[in-house]
């Protein structure tokens, strides 16, 4: 409830892709979000109706597919656009994460961020960056992404917290069997290719392909009219920015799935966030819980650095509006 009396909707979508028997299968992706939506129920107020809950088990009827995952992620946006305003929207997503060579004009040889569906069908910094722009005034956008090359994922949105190196390592990692969430961009164009059986090395011609007018925006638009969706995308982020983005590592860097050969399997970010929050019971700053998940990690050896991609306002802001 805010000073005015209006209670604040608290809304959530949580998504773990673990790709079961694929060449990329992972193992603790749906456990991340299974742990994350207890937590979100018993310490930050939400609701079980208020959130949606994508896993690729076997048994679930609606799969994390890149149109089910934007579909679920507009209906939250719209049932915030139709409230009184001020709601917490939450995005918590496990996974594969990928690079891909950018298509925005301006940087011909940088590198793009990606998340990775159940069905590769991409979802981009400019697909996320278009979600935070529809937001009305006063909600907030937080979105964990426990993947590789998770730095970036809105696209303009300010580092707060960044790129760190350092060469420690700790010992009790030795014996921790883990797997890096990422696909090569190969990995990926491979896999594409071999749905489509077109030989190109243009990624979006095989999305195009496969998913139509589901595919990723970037992917969609001619060029010209991307450079002025990203300029007015731009524009927009200067004024309202409500998107709060907590990466599991930088942009080139990789997260690591642990387990699955005999205990239970989980993420490391996403551990390291569960850590901080049992070990700390108030309410902690967006930058506070970066920085307290980057100690644990880095206790246990990972060699992953999370980071924080917020305005200024919102690094300083409590994490999910601890009422």
């Amino acid at each position: 409830m805010d000073q005015q009396g209006v209670v604040k909707r608290r809304l959530a979508v949580l998504v773990g892709c673990n790709y079961p028997n694929t060449r990329n299968e992972l193992h603790g992706c749906v456990n991340d979000v299974l742990a994350m939506q207890e937590t979100l129920t018993t310490r930050f107020g939400f609701k079980q109706e208020d959130m949606e809950v994508l896993t690729d088990k076997p048994e679930s009827k609606v799969k994390p597919t890149g149109a089910n995952i934007k579909a679920a992620l507009r209906r939250m946006v719209e049932k915030a656009q139709n409230g009184p305003g001020g709601d917490v929207l939450f995005f918590h997503y496990s996974g594969h994460g990928t690079r891909i060579p950018s298509v925005k004009p301006a940087h011909p040889f940088r590198q793009d961020e990606a998340i990775v569906p159940c069905d590769f069908n991409l979802i981009t910094d400019v697909d996320f960056r278009e979600l935070v722009n529809q937001l009305p005034k006063g909600t907030s956008f937080t979105m964990i992404s426990d993947s590789c090359h998770s730095g970036g994922l809105i696209y303009k949105e300010k580092e707060q917290i960044g790129p760190f190196s350092s060469s420690n390592r700790s010992l009790e990692m030795e014996t921790t069997t883990t797997t890096l969430r990422a696909l090569p961009f190969k990995e990926v164009l491979d896999h594409l290719s071999s749905l489509t059986g077109i030989f190109t090395s243009d990624i979006g011609t095989h999305l195009l392909e496969l998913f139509g007018g589901d595919a990723g925006l970037k992917f969609r638009l001619p060029t010209i009219d991307l450079m002025d969706l990203l300029e007015k995308m731009t524009l927009r982020e200067r004024h309202v920015d409500s998107g709060i983005l907590l990466s599991g590592c930088q942009a080139d860097e990789t997260s690591a799935d642990v387990g699955g050969g005999g205990g239970k399997a989980y993420g490391a970010f996403s551990n390291a966030i569960q850590t901080v929050l049992k070990e700390n019971g108030g309410a902690l700053k967006n930058k506070e819980l970066v920085m307290m998940a980057r100690k644990v990690l880095e206790r246990l050896g990972f060699q992953q650095h999370p980071c924080l991609y917020c305005s200024d306002q919102n690094a300083d802001a409590t994490f999910l509006s601890l009422p």
